[in-house]
């Protein structure tokens, strides 16, 4: 007998953007809530998040979703959100995903119309609104964190690029929001390097400058994100549309545009009294796929001014798989990911 370590996942994406759903193989994380569970994750176990983003399983550009029971009563699932930059408390391509794979595998049940049920991220709960037509998923619509503008319309001065004016918003994770046109671009797929470097040395600057903190969070770590925005059309009454292109990761222009850089760009259009709650704006990314948000009300929050929104979009499954974890293979590194993983034995002739 030999024990075989094993991962069972369901693989996705959303607008181009790929998650792999761990949906088996992971024993039960300690922790009373989530974001104590993802903590564990990142302090204690970050082998899992570096196994399915590195070679030879994973590639940086995706991301990785881990499921957990829920440990709050209202919520159906928990689940665990990871990327190449570590361990976001919310997105949302990701929760498209994870809440379109738990529907299609059966971990919750598919209802024809319109169904609501409530997940568990580190940030909380979230509510969710899926659209099934025929037995398929044809949408998710899922809460935007609460976004707001922590600086409008800065500038600095960056090497090799020079003067960039932007503006920073919270909406999970601290987004640079710059205008494309304004630096040459017109968010066309040709233009992907470049637009990764130009936003590198963006971010850069900025992390050199100083840290964001978030008014109620805290510091929630170095600004990692830039959200570029094309020109805004018009399409209806209270609806909108725009060109995006969302920067992650040195080197990774996100193949959609992301539910929270969507969120970033509403709160911005907001603060600058362009859209009211009710109004929606599509962003198209460099693939023409794209997300919808809504902004669904605006508030004060002490000396902020917040929006609340939610994000639409489809996620597709593209496989159900079983990877096997060959601790003899030289290319794979098991620490920090032994303690977690569920032995299973066979037979081994």
């Amino acid at each position: 007998m030999s024990a075989e370590l094993s991962l069972q996942l369901i693989d996705t994406h959303a607008g181009g953007d790929v998650s792999r759903i761990v949906v088996g193989g992971i024993d039960p994380l300690p922790g009373t809530t989530v974001r104590q569970q993802m903590e564990y994750l990142r302090d204690d176990a970050d082998g899992l998040r570096k196994l399915l983003l590195n070679e030879p399983y994973g590639i940086p550009e995706m991301s990785v979703d881990l499921i957990v029971p829920a440990t709050h009563p209202e919520a159906r699932m928990g689940y665990i959100i990871m990327e190449v930059m570590g361990y976001p408390i919310y997105s949302g391509s990701n929760t498209i995903c994870t809440a379109t794979a738990l529907l299609e595998s059966g971990m919750i049940p598919k209802q024809e119309g319109r169904q609501n049920f409530v997940l568990e991220s580190p940030a909380g709960l979230v509510n969710i609104e899926a659209r099934v037509e025929n037995g398929v998923v044809e949408a998710i619509t899922c809460e935007g964190l609460p976004t707001y503008i922590d600086t409008y319309r800065n500038r600095i001065q960056v090497p090799s690029i020079g003067e960039v004016t932007y503006s920073i918003a919270y909406s999970g994770g601290f987004y640079a929001l710059v205008d494309a046109t304004e630096l040459g671009f017109a968010l066309t797929r040709d233009e992907e390097r470049r637009l990764a470097r130009c936003a590198h040395a963006i971010v850069e600057a900025l992390q050199i400058r100083g840290g964001f903190s978030h008014y109620t969070l805290g510091d929630v770590g170095p600004l990692p994100f830039l959200h570029f925005m094309g020109p805004v059309e018009q399409v209806a009454e209270g609806f909108y549309r725009s060109r995006s292109a969302t920067y992650v990761h040195e080197n990774v222009i996100c193949r959609s545009t992301t539910g929270t850089g969507t969120s970033a760009r509403l709160a911005l259009m907001h603060h600058e009294g362009l859209v009211q709650p009710g109004d929606r704006l599509e962003t198209v990314s460099l693939r023409d796929s794209g997300f919808i948000g809504e902004l669904t009300r605006a508030r004060r929050d002490g000396n902020h001014d917040v929006v609340d929104n939610t994000i639409t979009g489809k996620a597709h499954v593209l496989a159900r798989s079983d990877i096997i974890i060959n601790r003899d293979d030289p290319m794979v590194n098991c620490d920090g990911l032994h303690h977690i993983l569920t032995s299973r034995h066979r037979t081994v002739d």
